[in-house]
């Protein structure tokens, strides 16, 4: 089944987003803007504890991946590796390299070709550029268990080619029915609906969250304070997100979920077991969440409420500006920011599987689509001005809003050979956007993955993704995505 709570979580914070821009392979998605892609969704593994079991299966324990930078001679191509584990019972330290090689190899190829009489360069000359402090970022990460249900998380990063450090802090209790996490970045990355990164120099926040019950029903409620003003991560020339500005604000959000089986076939004794001329065998799924075929339908309608209790008098003021990486600064323009927001959203979905996932082929075709209204408002609203516009009662040009048109999810999933899966995420919007003036149906977003199922870990993976929109890719280990 599609991810349903991802409505719920994309409305406030703390949804993570995959990403190799940081060390720790995350970044925050903005409230208030369309549910990303259901692939986009970050790992629940700390990147460091991904690091520690990917680097078994690969070569020195090096793990590649791809996303752009500031400096286009550092290339895009790096290579991550954990480089200090040390840890105790109720206490662990990761420290995490990464390495982009272009630069380094571009240099040194230069140097051999810039000297006429084909001698070799001096071992200085060389020397100098292997330590180039651009080519090179290190991470550090810790967690504390302070009792059995609170732990405390820290890590900070600096990247070779920036000149800020990254440092998060996150302390997390569990509750019998609740789970409580206070957290702050300095700073925080966000990326936007248009795959667009800002740093948010301070971002503290405080969530309550029910855990979800037998009924469906789940509830939330949190503050969230950022201070300073956004900054775009590369040369983009748009005005940052309303939500991201200054401001205190408080959040209260429900949800409520169902999910209904139109058919299944239940897993037996026969399909655990594989019978050879040796004996029979134990022969469980790949994974264990994709056992048994079956066509399902699920849905998820959910409220939240949003007070600004500081900066709702406006995003910015009307000689204000920000830098834009090294291109200079942009002008802003005053935004108003309403002080009490309030709004519904919900989402339906089908799911069909065909396979158990436990031959080596042909046994795995999976399609989940899942309809997401975003705001119920502004879903209403743009369908009145529709049906004003057919109906010719107005002919002024309204301002879209981009939480107006539905949106089509669409998952494919089909079995490669054994536990490898091809994936492709996509994302439509069924209306017309804000986001490069497209009108009508058009696609949004979509994402390539190749899935390496761990059958040992009942429902863990091996995820190498691209992102054509953000032309970003990585490796991550993933636990129970579903």
């Amino acid at each position: 089944m599609a991810n349903m709570r991802l409505a719920m979580d994309s409305t406030f914070w703390d949804l993570n987003v995959s990403t190799p821009q940081t060390l720790d392979g995350s970044a925050k998605s903005i409230p208030g803007e369309p549910f990303p892609i259901d692939g986009a969704k970050a790992s629940r593994v700390l990147r460091t504890q991904q690091l520690s079991l990917l680097s078994n299966g690969f070569p020195l324990g090096i793990i590649p991946s791809y996303s752009p930078t500031s400096q286009k001679e550092l290339g895009s191509f790096s290579m991550q590796s954990l480089l200090l584990r040390p840890s105790t019972s109720n206490w662990w330290l990761g420290l995490v390299g990464q390495f982009r090689p272009k630069k380094l190899i571009t240099s040194i190829k230069s140097e051999f070709f810039a000297n006429n009489d084909f001698e070799l360069p001096a071992i200085k000359d060389i020397a100098k550029h292997i330590v180039d402090k651009s080519i090179y970022s290190l991470g550090l990460c810790t967690q504390l268990s302070i009792g059995p249900d609170s732990s405390l998380l820290l890590s900070t990063e600096k990247q070779g080619d920036r000149n800020k450090r990254r440092s998060k802090a996150k302390l997390y209790h569990k509750l019998p029915d609740h789970d409580i996490t206070m957290e702050a970045a300095w700073p925080e990355l966000f990326v936007d609906r248009n795959g667009e990164y800002w740093n948010v120099p301070e971002s503290v926040s405080l969530d309550l969250s029910s855990i979800v019950s037998e009924s469906g029903l789940r509830y939330r409620l949190g503050l969230q304070k950022v201070s300073g003003q956004p900054q775009p991560l590369s040369d983009s020339i748009g005005e940052p997100p309303l939500n991201l500005m200054p401001g205190l604000c408080a959040k209260a959000g429900f949800s409520y979920e169902k999910s209904r089986d139109i058919w299944r076939q239940k897993e037996t004794e026969e399909d655990l077991t594989r019978k050879t001329n040796q004996g029979a065998f134990w022969w469980p799924s790949y994974d264990v969440r994709l056992k048994e075929p079956h066509a399902a339908v699920s849905g998820i309608i959910g409220g939240t409420c949003t007070a600004w209790l500081t900066g709702k008098g406006g995003s910015t003021a009307e000689d204000s500006s920000i830098q834009v990486g090294e291109s200079g600064t942009v002008s802003l323009h005053p935004k108003i920011r309403k002080p009490l927001m309030a709004d519904l959203y919900g989402s339906v979905c089908y799911t069909f599987q065909h396979g158990k996932f436990r031959k080596s082929y042909g046994d795995l075709t999976r399609v989940d689509a899942r309809l997401d209204i975003c705001s119920a408002s502004a879903f209403a609203k743009g369908a009145a001005d529709l049906v004003s516009n057919v109906f010719g009662s107005s002919s002024a040009s309204k301002e879209v809003n981009p939480l107006s048109s539905p949106r089509l999810n669409l998952i494919l999933q089909q079995q490669v050979a054994g536990p490898i899966v091809f994936r492709v995420d996509s994302k439509f919007a069924l209306g017309s956007t804000v986001s490069g003036g497209k009108r009508g149906p058009h696609m949004e977003d979509i994402m390539y993955s190749l899935n390496y199922s761990l059958r040992l870990l009942r429902s863990g993976k091996v995820v190498a993704w691209y992102s054509p929109k953000r032309k970003e890719g990585m490796i991550e280990l993933r636990l129970f995505e579903f």
